[in-house]
């Protein structure tokens, strides 16, 4: 699906759409009101050679349910061009025309390729927008640095039409590299509980394990998400088991893990769990209660001796010292595929909407990435895996 918005770069859109018809693509376009200022929709009907959506309640016919209906066609929608008002607009949920509210109703993935006057690119609002987008894994193609309509020359050109299909063209690419392959991705803090009403915990938010869950089903996997408690909305089409316990979360792991080709374990499991429950509340103005507390189940090393022919494990580590140390030898004990060691240089990764990492490799070797959203990070990270899977 092609969404059109109102400027000047419109007008290279046919050409993009042409690329796509021939790669073998079926092509859909919405366009806003503006957008056909600057080029018709019959244009782009004849080059899409399917019927342009303009209205939300076109007159001839009923359509009451007509955008859920185009918000769930495609693989993936590319809005371009993309001005600086359909990208404020989706940032903060606005839905005012067919397009915008095409966009906030679907579940579908999304690229952006915006096209504007280097003064409205370069605004912090504006950058605060995009930033804000990427990091709930919008996916977007960064303008060129050339000459603007408004004969200034600066930041803001839409990239080519060439340049977009080829970045259309990898996204479908990736997109088959875990194609029906199952994969298991474990996801946030787990609680142990004390008492009826308070628990041991700890400070993971779980968008870690939910971004490699999106990422890993834009890849073309069959995702199982085991998730403990979170306020994070659950990826479409992802199977979601909710747990609270660590050991709960094992014996979700345990009953899936044989029918997986992959395991990402990126929660975070309680070290330690509450050997003396009380069965009711602790009163304040009673003594204070010596807690007794013995180790929880470790997830991985329990699993180790099951691990399958050709099944890739991939751990998480987050050290306050001695990181590099202490990720390889939980990476060699734990028998593990790849271990990703978040980095506690910036500040801690919780709740954090970017983090930066170093990848661990059973065959001795390593790779960084620099801080970038969670949801970047994500994608690179499944398709690492991939690659391991394909070894």
């Amino acid at each position: 699906m092609v969404g059109l918005t109102g400027g000047i770069a419109a007008y290279k859109i046919p050409h993009l759409i042409r690329l796509l018809k021939k790669d073998g693509a079926e092509v859909r376009a919405v366009m806003t009101e503006s957008s056909t200022k600057f080029i018709t929709s019959l244009t782009i009907e004849t080059v899409s050679q399917n019927p342009v959506a303009l209205e939300m309640f076109p007159r001839d016919r009923f359509v009451g349910t007509h955008h859920i209906d185009m918000a769930e066609w495609p693989d993936l929608f590319v809005i371009a061009p993309s001005t600086a008002n359909i990208i404020a607009k989706i940032a903060n949920g606005i839905c005012d025309d067919l397009l915008s509210t095409v966009i906030c109703a679907t579940q579908k993935p999304i690229m952006i390729t915006p096209a504007m006057n280097n003064n409205m690119y370069l605004n912090p609002i504006t950058q605060k927008n995009i930033e804000y987008l990427k990091s709930l894994g919008y996916i977007f193609i960064s303008p060129g640095h050339g000459e603007l309509a408004c004969e200034t020359v600066g930041w803001g050109r839409m990239a080519e039409p060439d340049e977009i299909f080829k970045q259309i063209q990898t996204f479908f690419q990736k997109k088959k590299s875990l194609k029906n392959k199952r994969v298991i991705i474990t996801a946030g803090p787990c609680r142990e509980p004390i008492d009826p009403v308070r628990y041991i915990s700890n400070r993971s938010s779980g968008k870690m394990g939910y971004a490699l869950a999106l990422a890993s089903q834009e890849a073309g996997a069959l995702v199982t998400l085991i998730s403990g408690p979170t306020n994070i909305a659950m990826p479409a089409g992802v199977e979601l088991i909710r747990v609270e316990t660590t050991e709960e979360m094992y014996n979700a792991v345990r009953s899936e893990f044989n029918k997986s080709d992959i395991l990402i374990m990126a929660a975070a499991p309680a070290d330690y769990k509450v050997a003396n429950i009380k069965s009711d509340k602790i009163k304040k103005e009673n003594k204070l209660p010596a807690l007794e507390l013995s180790p929880t189940i470790d997830i991985l090393s329990a699993l180790k001796d099951k691990k399958k022919k050709g099944q890739i494990v991939a751990g998480f580590a987050l050290e306050t010292e001695s990181g590099p140390a202490n990720a390889k030898k939980k990476l060699r004990e734990k028998g593990l595929d790849v271990i990703v060691l978040n980095s506690m240089e910036d500040g801690a990764p919780f709740d954090s909407e970017q983090n930066k990492v170093t990848l661990y490799y059973k065959n001795g070797k390593s790779e960084s990435f620099k801080r970038m959203p969670k949801t970047e990070l994500a994608r690179l990270i499944v398709e690492k895996i991939a690659v391991l899977r394909k070894k």
